[in-house]
């Protein structure tokens, strides 16, 4: 247990990362674990409401693929997936859509409202934040990439003292509707915001010099090396396309990016406002 001297030591080294950071935007990830644990789900509204209040300015990018899942099985509907991606025809994109903006989405500005802060929910459509392009592969339907990002309304929001909560449904120019990597929208919003900071909340430690082995955790790497990692596979399957989401916000400009385990509790304020961290964080 925590005496009042820990408390103060983390208050104090926790000081310079609160002054440095105040007034710097800050794009989180949030998936994995850390949405389907309530106690986790519970801690992350808390990290980010604490952001706020010591004057960084969050933004929040969410996933949902378990509830989407679970609102197609109840509708009849088989989830499929092609080499990771989600198969999207026309009433599988419904679904998504009603999961991640409809439910998602509000749950946790509801939450993070109840916790004191002041959340708004959007998603790509509005204002219209992004826009999408198909992805290229026909056999996966409406599954998207950002091809722009018109960042005002975010900013507004911020401007305005305001945590946007961004679900990753966007449309193309004609209208249709698109399922879009939240890891890549996030990459794409932190660059576009010229954030601070890009952070991914996952189911890893981190990424690991040996996959079958947590104890050897990359603390810190440049692009260079992260690059070298995935030409040798030491980066492979799922973290591949996290890495290089995190690679292409810092080739545009923002100054970190964090890949952390989000079955950490607090594991947002451990990685901000500690000296240690507890994930790998990548550097232009």
């Amino acid at each position: 247990m925590f005496n009042a001297s820990d408390r103060v030591q983390v208050l104090s080294e926790a000081l310079p990362y609160i002054q440095s950071f105040a007034g710097r935007t800050v794009v989180v990830k949030y998936g994995g674990a850390a949405m389907k644990d309530s106690t986790l789900k519970a801690g992350v509204i808390r990290d980010v409401v604490f952001m706020a209040c010591v004057g960084i300015r969050p933004v929040l990018v969410h996933g949902g693929g378990p509830e989407i899942n679970l609102w197609l099985q109840k509708l009849g509907i088989e989830p499929q997936f092609l080499n990771g991606l989600r198969v999207t025809d026309a009433p599988t994109m419904d679904v998504v859509e009603m999961v991640l903006v409809g439910r998602v989405n509000k749950e946790l500005v509801s939450l993070i409202n109840q916790a004191g802060g002041s959340a708004v929910g959007v998603c790509g459509k509005d204002g219209k934040l992004i826009v999408a392009r198909p992805q290229g592969e026909s056999d996966i339907g409406f599954v998207g990439e950002v091809a722009a990002v018109n960042p005002l309304l975010i900013h507004n929001l911020l401007d305005g003292g305001h945590i946007p909560i961004i679900s990753s449904v966007a449309t193309d120019e004609e209208g249709q509707a698109y399922n879009i990597n939240a890891d890549t929208v996030a990459g794409e919003l932190a660059a576009a915001l010229d954030a601070e900071k890009l952070i991914l909340l996952t189911d890893t430690p981190g990424i690991l010099q040996d996959y079958q082995d947590p104890t050897s955790l990359i603390h810190q790497l440049d692009i260079r090396q992260a690059r070298t990692l995935i030409e040798q596979e030491v980066v492979a399957g799922g973290m591949i396309p996290k890495v290089t989401c995190c690679i292409r916000s810092l080739a545009q400009g923002i100054q970190a990016a964090h890949i952390i385990d989000g079955r950490v509790p607090h594991a947002l304020l451990l990685e901000i406002f500690t000296d240690a961290g507890i994930g790998s964080m990548i550097t232009a």
